[in-house]
């Protein structure tokens, strides 16, 4: 069974055990939190009707707030002697997949 959730304007496909990055939320290493479904499949069926995942949350734990790789801009203009380096570094938190609501019938 795994559940495409909605986290941080993302889509991300899951599995009870996964370890996912996303965007930074205010949560200490070892918090709950609820993520909401979009879609979820099990062996023999495949809900994406939004009544019914109304409720249907996948829970997870925080694992580790991190920053991503660094992102290099390098602005040049030729013939003017500019040239500008910046950097950015995004924010994410580590949760880990504990479990997904089953859809009742």
């Amino acid at each position: 069974m795994y559940a495409i959730v909605r986290a941080g304007g993302r889509q991300h496909k899951v599995a009870v055990g996964d370890v996912l990055e996303i965007d930074r939320i205010e949560a200490k290493p070892g918090d709950s939190v609820e993520l909401s479904t979009i879609l979820i499949v099990d062996g023999e069926s495949i809900t994406s009707d939004p009544w019914v995942l109304g409720g249907v949350k996948a829970h997870a734990e925080v694992v580790d707030q991190t920053k991503g790789d660094k992102i290099v801009i390098l602005r040049y203009k030729n013939k003017t002697g500019y040239r500008r380096r910046q950097g950015h570094r995004q924010k994410y938190t580590a949760v880990r997949i504990t479990s997904i609501d089953s859809v009742s019938k």
